[in-house]
């Protein structure tokens, strides 16, 4: 998910420092996954070495530098399943390249073993008012990227998978934990600790929810919620990018 946030900043048009190299091969020509830095990094200067952290290990470059590494800002968790994986998988067969062809990856057909798990996930993450505030126009475009998150499931040459919010629930707050449970979606996409915002618990005004959760939401729930001051959404996208806006602006989050 982090390395998709990096090339969607990219894409966002946010100064960067990390680009991956496609096709790089070694000093014996053999591939290797690799990426090129711009120069030493440089949280003032470049949006991905300020939300992602980073750290120097080669001691000649640090020797000339003074910051060698530095935390993450984005605080960003595992992505876990909400289904569990049943054994399910797909079967391909890859044909011999014969006849004429130039080249042959295998002497032989082959078939393709494929597991399949067909499941949402539910990942959470954490952003500190005071750790964004210097740069609010990047860290609009890192919660546009998080609210359109794809190309994270890997074979993008061929598949197709959005990690963007199905249902999101936020609390903006000047509370140093979440106070809640952050995985708190079961299987059929409902977050059960909804139920303890009241005056006693959870402050309905800090809370902002959106996606497919509010859209089958029970008329009743959803007045509930509304009374207690959440920020009730249709729509993640759109709850993220006004979610933006509160955070960078709103007193409760300094």
């Amino acid at each position: 998910m982090r390395s998709a946030l990096r090339e969607m900043l990219i894409k966002a048009g946010v100064p960067y420092n990390r680009t991956r190299l496609n096709n790089y091969l070694d000093d014996e020509g053999k591939p290797q996954l690799a990426v090129e830095f711009k120069e030493f990094p440089n949280a003032e200067k470049y949006a991905d070495d300020f939300f992602f952290g980073f750290m120097v290990a080669d001691k000649a470059a640090v020797k000339k530098h003074k910051v060698s590494k530095r935390d993450s800002v984005l605080r960003m968790n595992l992505a876990v399943a909400l289904t569990p994986y049943r054994f399910d998988a797909t079967f391909h067969q890859s044909p011999l390249n014969a006849g004429a062809s130039p080249w042959k990856n295998s002497s032989t057909s082959a078939l393709l073993h494929r597991e399949v798990a067909h499941t949402a996930y539910q990942y959470p993450f954490a952003l500190a008012y005071s750790d964004c505030k210097a740069k609010p126009d990047w860290t609009k475009a890192l919660l546009q990227a998080i609210a359109q998150l794809s190309d994270v499931a890997g074979g993008h040459a061929r598949s197709y998978y959005e990690m963007s919010p199905k249902s999101i629930v936020a609390r903006l707050t000047p509370n140093l934990v979440a106070g809640y449970d952050t995985y708190g979606f079961n299987e059929n996409g409902e977050f059960r600790e909804l139920g303890r915002i009241k005056a006693s618990d959870l402050p309905g005004d800090e809370f902002w929810v959106g996606g497919e959760i509010v859209r089958n939401m029970q008329p009743e729930q959803r007045e509930y919620l509304e009374n207690e001051g959440v920020h009730l959404y249709e729509n993640p996208q759109k709850l993220l990018t006004d979610l933006a806006d509160a955070f960078l602006t709103s007193e409760a989050a300094k």
